[in-house]
């Protein structure tokens, strides 16, 4: 067994240390040593999107980064949007515009969904499927995905700022 090391990071606005062998995937301390399930493991190969979650101001799909590389990152998972019993305007969508089937694509989904909205608060239709691209959903042919972001564009642009 490799040594372990000890990575620290903000993890949904809290401060985390967590030992892992060097070589372990950020994915995995996530779900197994930290018990934030909303990142999927999908593909393993960074195709699917499932595990994807914001770091430092990018998507990053964590079926392929290093735990280590994290060391004092700010990191966002689907767990994260979610303040204080109210749901993030992307997951109320989802939920209303019908942008889930079986959900297992949506937390990758939706922490991909919500970089964009931080970078073009505004975006077209062709904007939004260039930007979930690199997320697969096997259920739902994408319209009601893009109709969910659609309407958070909309909500979020109506809030006070």
């Amino acid at each position: 067994m490799a040594q372990k090391t000890l990575v620290s990071f903000t993890l949904n606005g809290k401060e985390v240390d967590v030992a892992v062998e060097p070589r372990e995937l950020l994915i995995h301390t996530l779900r197994e040593r930290l018990l934030h399930t909303g990142p999927h493991i999908g593909c393993e190969t960074s195709h699917c999107g499932a595990c994807t979650v914001d770091i430092d101001g990018m998507s990053v799909k964590s079926c392929t980064m290093l735990t280590v590389q994290c060391e004092g990152a700010s990191m966002l998972t689907i767990e994260g949007l979610e303040q204080n019993g109210t749901l993030h305007a992307l997951q109320q969508a989802f939920h209303e515009q019908h942008g889930l089937q079986c959900g297992y694509c949506t937390p990758g989904m939706i922490t991909r969904a919500y970089r964009l909205l931080q970078e073009n608060p505004n975006p077209t239709e062709e904007e939004i499927r260039y930007w979930i691209s690199g997320n697969l959903c096997r259920c739902t042919g994408y319209q009601n995905i893009v109709k969910a972001v659609q309407a958070a564009a909309q909500k979020l642009a109506a809030q006070p700022a």
